[in-house]
């Protein structure tokens, strides 16, 4: 699975955000589960900033926020991130060969937080 925050960044706090970014994904790799974690800004838009990490799964995800160092230095920085979804499963990866597909681990018939699909059928 994999996380994508998406921040509102002035230019002025460009450098001071990137040193909170490194500090937040030095405190979450050290976490069981974690694989991989970057951040960039938009071409478009240079005030759009996103940090995107790639978990094993969401439970080590979830387990990595509750940990006491990633409350501590990556949490007031997740903190700021747009109010949107941010955790994704993977569905469709590219192997260096070819796009695989990943099966869901949702059941179909289970709703979770935010989901906006219509169950009254």
């Amino acid at each position: 699975m994999f996380v994508v925050a998406r921040f509102d960044v002035e230019a002025k706090d460009a450098g001071g955000f990137l040193d909170r970014v490194r500090e937040a994904l030095d405190a979450l790799a050290a976490r069981p589960g974690y694989r991989t974690g970057r951040a960039g800004r938009s071409v478009d838009d240079p005030g759009v900033w996103t940090v995107v990490t790639e978990w094993e799964g969401v439970g080590a995800y979830r387990r990595a926020l509750s940990a006491y160092d990633v409350k501590m230095r990556a949490t007031p920085l997740l903190a700021l991130a747009r109010d949107e979804p941010s955790a994704f499963e993977t569905l469709l990866h590219d192997d260096g060969v070819q796009a695989v597909r990943t099966p869901s681990d949702r059941a179909s018939d289970v709703s979770g937080p935010g989901d906006r699909r219509d169950h009254s059928r």
